[in-house]
């Protein structure tokens, strides 16, 4: 799914490795994400998807290397404000309030009801769940309110890890609905996914990694790891 021409560079990843113990975790990556695209980290299981996403908004730190985010070091951002403008939904999502309302003002405790009903709307779900409990939602509905959640304070990046892989096909295709729709407005999506068809139909460009090694990377239609594994 092609959105045009690259954009300016969001993050640039300049030899970055990341040891734990003697486990190497990822080993001298060197890449860049663009603005307005929507990137998809892909790869076998234990690759170093996930530990290269929450390096992005510093919910991990590289032991070697540096990051760039818009040509600063992110180690030169507040780590709070960096994550205002970089938001992260995890693989199963994760509810911290009794009703949807509540839930997004985890975030925002200002958030008025016509700003909450417009997240709803634009992650695809029913204003009139404002105020549902949240313990009786679906799958596909606690992960869209997580999406909502991460939207309340406008970010400017989206870091989604492994956002369907627990859910039924249905709500798996809701989500994959609204994750296209963000990118499309115009939103940067940094997406790890196991899925090679799930990368194809929802991400521009994808970097493949395999044993914590960068290996391929560019436009989606030109990876053959998404070929093989289609």
């Amino acid at each position: 799914m092609t959105r045009g021409a690259h954009g300016d560079e969001a993050f640039a990843l300049v030899g970055v490795g990341v040891r734990r113990g003697e486990r190497r975790l990822l080993d001298d990556v060197s890449a860049t994400i663009h603005t307005g695209r929507c990137t998809a980290l892909v790869g076998p299981s234990g690759a170093g998807k996930s530990t290269l996403l929450r390096l992005l908004n510093r919910f991990d730190e590289p032991t070697s290397g540096a990051i760039r985010f818009h040509d600063k070091p992110l180690t030169g951002y507040d780590v709070l404000a960096l994550r205002r403008r970089v938001g992260l939904v995890f693989q199963r999502p994760t509810l911290l309030a009794d009703t949807v309302r509540a839930e997004l003002r985890v975030v925002d405790r200002a958030l008025d009801d016509d700003a909450a009903a417009e997240l709803l709307t634009r992650t695809g779900l029913d204003p009139d769940l404002l105020p549902r409990k949240t313990s009786t939602l679906s799958g596909g509905e606690a992960q869209r309110l997580c999406l909502a959640r991460a939207l309340t304070v406008a970010p400017e990046v989206l870091l989604l890890d492994e956002p369907t892989s627990s859910l039924d096909p249905a709500s798996a295709a809701a989500v994959e609905e609204t994750v296209t729709r963000l990118a499309n407005e115009g939103l940067t999506v940094v997406l790890v996914s196991h899925d090679a068809d799930q990368a194809r139909r929802l991400a521009d460009c994808a970097l493949v990694l395999s044993a914590g090694r960068l290996v391929e990377a560019g436009e989606v239609d030109t990876i053959s790891y998404l070929r093989r594994n289609s």
